[in-house]
């Protein structure tokens, strides 16, 4: 049995076919990043609500995704729950909402941290002024805290995008699932695989250093 012989060949002779799944894996990461965003802002409002039956659905709800599997998530919004609604979801669909419900349990977290490192008297001089705690939160505490978690919440798209692969077990045609198609037809793993590795390196290590300069700036601020 000799030894294994790279063929980088056949990178360039399927690039397009494994390219086309880049589009569907960032056109993943960018919607769950809107909707995760959207959810774990809602969820973090809710952790610092007054009232506890909100708080006990945001600590609830952060305590189980957080502590379960993203890819036994992935699988029971793909499989389970259009059985118990009785509806039917496309692999595409369901990726972007099981990452969706995964993230925000975590970007819920990036926002509490930001909403409490907005000083109390600045929330104390909003009720001075009259305003309610919901205008207090939207005009004085939230623009504060964006700012503040802007980075982390960067970082928090790089992660988006890892787990976009995860959408492959699903079937979604990402640039992970891709390379086990060709993988399987042309019996080349080691080359197709190592060239998505780079792919993903190439898109998440830009902005991670991106993220580190931000970063940096903010601190000499």
């Amino acid at each position: 049995m000799g030894a294994y012989q790279f063929r980088w060949d056949v990178i360039p002779a399927n690039i397009g076919f494994l390219m086309s799944g880049v589009g569907m894996t960032l056109l993943i990461s960018a919607l769950t990043l809107v909707f995760a965003t959207f959810g774990g802002l809602v969820i973090a409002a809710m952790s610092a609500s007054r009232l506890w039956p909100a708080r006990a659905v945001a600590y609830a709800f952060g305590e189980v995704i957080r502590n379960t599997p993203i890819l036994v998530q992935l699988l029971w919004v793909y499989y389970v729950l259009p059985m118990l609604l009785g509806i039917r979801l496309d692999a595409l669909t369901a990726s972007i909402i099981g990452l969706s419900i995964y993230s925000s349990a975590f970007i819920a977290e990036v926002f509490r941290a930001g909403i409490q490192a907005v000083p109390v008297g600045h929330r104390e001089a909003a009720q001075v002024l009259g305003l309610s705690q919901g205008q207090a939160f939207v005009r004085i505490v939230l623009p504060q805290a964006v700012r503040l978690i802007l980075p982390p919440l960067a970082a928090n798209f790089v992660q988006l995008i890892k787990y976009s692969s995860l959408a492959s077990v699903i079937s979604v045609g990402e640039v992970t699932r891709r390379g086990m198609e060709l993988s399987s037809s042309t019996f080349r793993p080691l080359e197709i695989f190592t060239f998505i590795g780079l792919v993903y390196f190439a898109i998440c290590w830009p902005l991670t250093q991106s993220i580190r300069m931000w970063e940096r700036r903010l601190a000499r601020r």
